[in-house]
């Protein structure tokens, strides 16, 4: 039986690359989002294209309380979970998100809604001593920058939850990899100002399983992103909040 990988957001860009990179290796895939149509679409093209099991399922993020019931019913569904890929999330409008009321869906979808499923991911994998978790989080979350804080401090969150999960696991011989993506060409980054150095979904999706084969627990893509966030980083804070960044 091949190995089921569940990737969850599955909708984005980011997440049909990845999608289609693990198939290609002959992994069954679990699809999750809210898109019924979209999911059906994927879910055909990668079962023709790549001559491996896939299904899907509606995943709704800011509806905590059914994930529990989504992951078990996705269980059964495929009759076993290797890995999940939480590939997820949300910017929204930045400059709006300052006020809470509407930065809390920011904050939501990106760190508490990921929490929550991972955490129910987690318990799963731990159990059966095997698989790995690869989630997706963002430089963004390296340092607070007043161009996108909400989100920022929704994928830090997320960093460190995954950290923590990594030490939780460790035990288990559950793998969890943080891949923190710089600018990639997909919707969401679609007419934003200042990007630079963009890579392309399909880069993003080979370098992620690429990652499952190297020793790396975060993941910088593309890899100079390490680089660039640690000048940022090591920046002053009596300089850095002079900056408009």
């Amino acid at each position: 039986m091949n190995k089921t990988v569940m990737i969850v957001g599955a909708t984005s860009a980011i997440a049909r690359a990845t999608a289609a990179a693990f198939a290609a290796q002959g992994h069954d895939i679990y699809l999750a989002g809210r898109n019924a149509d979209e999911l059906a679409r994927i879910a055909a093209d990668l079962a023709i294209r790549y001559r491996v099991q896939t299904r899907w399922g509606i995943f709704v993020a800011e509806d905590l309380a059914s994930h529990d019931a989504f992951f078990t019913q996705a269980v059964a569904d495929m009759g076993e979970m290797h890995g999940v890929v939480l590939a997820m999330g949300y910017l929204g409008d930045q400059q709006a998100a300052r006020e809470f009321s509407v930065g809390m869906e920011v904050i939501l979808v990106n760190f508490t809604a990921a929490a929550s499923i991972l955490s129910h991911c987690a318990s799963y994998l731990e159990a059966r001593k095997q698989g790995f978790i690869v989630g997706i989080s963002s430089v963004a979350g390296d340092r607070g920058r007043q161009s996108n804080y909400p989100y920022g401090a929704a994928k830090a969150g997320l960093s460190i939850y995954l950290q923590g999960l990594r030490n939780r696991l460790y035990a288990s011989g559950v793998r969890v990899i943080t891949v923190k993506p710089g600018f990639v060409d997909t919707a969401m980054t679609y007419g934003m100002p200042g990007l630079f150095l963009v890579a392309s979904p399909q880069y993003m999706g080979e370098r992620i399983v690429r990652a499952l084969n190297k020793s790396a627990d975060v993941v910088y893509l593309p890899w100079f992103w390490r680089y660039i966030m640690l000048i940022i980083k090591f920046i002053p804070e009596p300089v850095f909040k002079r900056l408009k960044l």
